[in-house]
């Protein structure tokens, strides 16, 4: 069994109150994030419905009055087992795939080769996780992580919000903090009219979908871009594939350097969060 917290303070939950509706949406929405993705780490495959978690159960206490926190038991038949727990590789998977993901989605770039790989390559190539399915996990819990906003921002009931992870010495943070400037990253975007050039490196890319990841040299992280309606031709395709293998193949250089021209899409205070591609040409940018 392994031990995840969510707690909440300031305002009414220093009294150990929240709004009944918002906590209500904030449990389905911890419990969603820790289903979806202990799904990942147990099975090695991307659901989108909580209750089709295999392998595994989550658990919840009564909340514990010390601001407003709330305790999730996650089990199943490796922890009954005895060959995950909190301070087992699979447990300390769960932990880093579960911090990748909330800290990413709140904009906080957590670089996956020097966290998840190099710490975890073994349990990631058993498991099949890939930076792909990574990302996928992240599409399908961000209303999820959206969702335990909603004592903060809706009913404004809290301050803040911190998820921990519980171990035998105590507790390791999971993410960034959850504020009303995390919640402005993750719900609301502006989309830019002008046609941007960005140069970087394609680390991931779906080709059922359009979908991939671009680290930019200039942003220091990978973005999330999709290929217009417009941008789905062969030779585009074959720019972002040759760009996702030689980086693959070359990693630390700049060989497979690709410029995507698109929309931006940014956060409230104009944080780039992905962007929706009109054409592609090989190379780096040129300043004319």
């Amino acid at each position: 069994m392994t031990d995840v917290k969510l707690k909440f303070d300031g305002r009414l939950a220093e009294n150990h109150v929240l709004d009944f509706y918002d906590a209500a949406r904030a449990m389905t929405g911890f419990q969603r994030s820790l289903a979806l993705t202990t799904h990942l780490v147990m099975n090695g495959e991307i659901i989108t419905q909580a209750p089709s978690l295999k392998n595994a159960e989550i658990l919840v206490t009564t909340p514990d009055a010390g601001s407003w926190e709330l305790v999730a038991s996650i089990v199943g038949v490796a922890w009954i087992a005895g060959t995950a727990s909190k301070d087992t590789p699979l447990g300390h998977l769960l932990y880093s795939v579960y911090d990748y993901v909330v800290a990413n989605t709140l904009g906080f770039h957590v670089n996956y080769e020097r966290s998840l790989y190099e710490s975890h390559k073994d349990a990631l190539l058993e498991k099949k996780i890939t930076p792909e399915k990574l990302d996928s996990l992240m599409e399908k819990t961000e209303s999820s992580i959206a969702d335990m906003h909603r004592p903060i921002v809706a009913s404004k009931t809290a301050n803040q919000a911190g998820l921990f992870w519980i171990t035998y010495d105590g507790e390791k943070k999971i993410g960034p903090e959850m504020s009303g400037l995390s919640y402005d990253y993750i719900s609301r975007t502006v989309r830019r009219d002008e046609v941007i050039a960005h140069e970087g490196l394609v680390s991931s890319y779906n080709v059922n979908t359009f979908k991939g990841r671009i680290f930019l040299p200039k942003e220091q992280r990978p973005i999330p871009f999709e290929l217009g309606d417009g941008a789905r031709t062969s030779s585009n395709v074959n720019f972002i594939t040759s760009s996702l293998r030689t980086n693959a193949s070359s990693r630390g250089t700049t060989d497979g350097l690709v410029t995507l021209h698109g929309n931006r899409l940014e956060s409230s205070t104009g944080r780039l969060k992905a962007l929706i591609v009109q054409d592609i040409s090989s190379g780096p940018l040129i300043d004319l």
